[in-house]
């Protein structure tokens, strides 16, 4: 299958296009590099990967990299709670009007697989989640991912995948994500302090992440045209749970205060049903993905866990 992956050079992108590739697609990232292309360097050595730097806000651009393909996995955006507060301006121009340009640029057979987020539910401490909880989300990054979820399943043709809290590692490491931060201030500083450590949210890892896109591309009949939460039940965990779980593997100070208060106030249970009944189930538990974060910790230098986002 031809493919364009949008944003196919960050985190998720640089673990799910060399899988890609080892199938056999033909592989066309289309990035912006903003935060660098180096995760995807060991693609280079395959004659079906194609790299063409641009914008999702340049139709022109866009229209290029969908030339000829089949499918596209749009995962470009600005990402995240602290990322979209920095630059709220361009979250909007990227994660809203990008996918708005894709959509409107793409052919009608097309398929496009969108990766949403879990963050669009906000805060719902007292019932679990499923695909039809009304979507509240609190943060900027929530709201523009809800929005262009909504312009993908009214264009058709379509598939939205709400994710989990991401984490593991991958080429391209992030540590604004939780557990991945935790981990590293684990490894680097041996202290971590964990406000709210009662907040609960549930955990994918992003090679599953990576696994769940291709599972769609397989089995595009059976479930396009709709919404699926994409996690497992087992991995929902509190912030004090996963502290916990990286002092099985780690020797470091924790303490949790009762004192000061996570900005990103996400709290809440959700259902993997609909997507288990299609046939995916993830495959990397906390413990493991844990124990890769920590090894991983002592190869990596960030001087601003925000600098890769």
């Amino acid at each position: 299958m031809r493919i364009l992956v949008t944003g196919g050079a960050g985190y998720v992108g640089s673990t799910l296009v060399p899988m890609l590739l080892e199938l056999g697609h033909r592989v066309r990232v289309y990035d912006s590099l903003k935060f660098g292309g180096q995760g995807l360097l060991p693609c280079c050595q395959n004659r079906h990967f194609e790299l063409q730097k641009g914008d999702v806000a340049d139709p022109a651009g866009l229209k290029k990299a969908l030339d000829g393909v089949e499918a596209v996995i749009h995962l470009a955006a600005i990402v995240g709670y602290p990322a979209c507060k920095k630059e709220p301006q361009l979250a909007q121009t990227t994660n809203v009007d990008g996918t708005r340009n894709l959509l409107n640029l793409r052919k009608k057979d097309q398929k496009v697989l969108f990766a949403s987020t879990g963050s669009i539910y906000g805060t719902v401490p007292d019932y679990v989640c499923n695909e039809d909880t009304p979507r509240a989300p609190i943060t900027l990054y929530g709201e523009t991912k809800a929005a262009a979820e909504q312009m993908v399943l009214e264009a058709g043709n379509g598939v939205a995948y709400r994710y989990a809290t991401a984490f593991g590692v991958s080429n391209r490491m992030r540590l604004d994500l939780m557990p991945n931060d935790f981990a590293y201030q684990a490894v680097k500083n041996r202290n971590l302090i964990v406000y709210e450590g009662g907040f609960k949210r549930t955990f994918v890892h992003v090679r599953d992440m990576a696994r769940s896109l291709i599972f769609a591309l397989e089995r595009w009949d059976s479930i396009k045209d709709d919404v699926y939460n994409v996690g497992h039940e087992s991995m929902n965990f509190t912030k004090e749970d996963v502290a916990r779980k990286i002092l099985e593997h780690v020797n470091f100070y924790l303490h949790f205060a009762e004192v000061g208060a996570d900005a990103d106030q996400r709290n809440y249970e959700v259902s993997y049903e609909k997507i288990r009944s299609k046939g995916f189930e993830t495959t990397v538990d906390l413990d493991r993905g844990i124990a890769e974060l920590v090894r991983a910790a002592q190869l990596i230098e960030f001087t601003n866990p925000f600098a890769n986002v």
